[in-house]
């Protein structure tokens, strides 16, 4: 009986919380489209209405940004408000988040998968995100090839960066988004498809 129970919650639970995430998601910008409809003076006309104004809206602005005198006139208005420092601090971090979710296919992937051992001799699972430190941190380190790694933790979104040398560093033939999963759940997630490969 508690086993079933379980199961069916481990079965049940992600699923409905993912729905629930989109169906959220779904609601709030429909809500944001359904204001800017009645700013205009125009009413709900049926359900997702909202919805679909804002995923327009994001088009059309995509294809403004495409036009070099909106481009240039965007990065200027950037350039004044990262002068801000807070707003330098908040808005560069998530634009560089951004950035990770947009990567072409097409490009060589900067992220690279190592491993580094500690001094108990176990191995932590990092990212290699940038292959150059920032200069500053350059001119205050010891000589030698340091580059930034990224420890992501457990069930988070934060992480550790600590600068590494190279040739301290173990290069894993892995996927960034793999080894990132790996990370996410403390492996838990390489342990369930295993056991579903070995189901089927």
């Amino acid at each position: 009986m508690k086993r079933t129970l379980i199961r069916g919650l481990l079965n049940v639970l992600p699923m409905a919380l993912s729905l629930w995430l989109f169906w959220s998601l779904f609601a709030s910008l429909d809500e944001l489209g359904n204001l800017i409809l009645s700013l205009v003076g125009l009413h709900k006309w049926f359900t997702g209405a909202g919805f679909v104004l804002v995923v327009l809206l994001v088009f059309i602005a995509g294809l403004l940004f495409s036009v070099s005198p909106i481009a240039w006139l965007w990065s200027w208005i950037e350039r004044q408000l990262m002068r801000f420092p807070l707003f330098k601090s908040v808005y560069g971090s998530i634009r560089d988040i951004a950035s990770l979710m947009n990567r072409d296919p097409s490009k060589p992937k900067h992220q690279q998968t190592v491993l580094v051992k500690q001094a108990n001799g176990g191995f932590v699972v990092g990212f290699i995100m940038t292959e150059t430190a920032p200069q500053p941190l350059m001119d205050a380190l010891p000589e030698g090839d340091w580059v930034p790694v990224l420890f992501q933790l457990s069930y988070q979104m934060a992480g550790i960066t600590s600068l590494v040398k190279r040739s301290d560093l173990i290069f894993v033939d892995w996927s960034f988004e793999e080894a990132m999963r790996f990370n996410l759940t403390a492996g838990i997630s390489t342990s369930a498809e295993e056991s579903a490969t070995k189901k089927d």
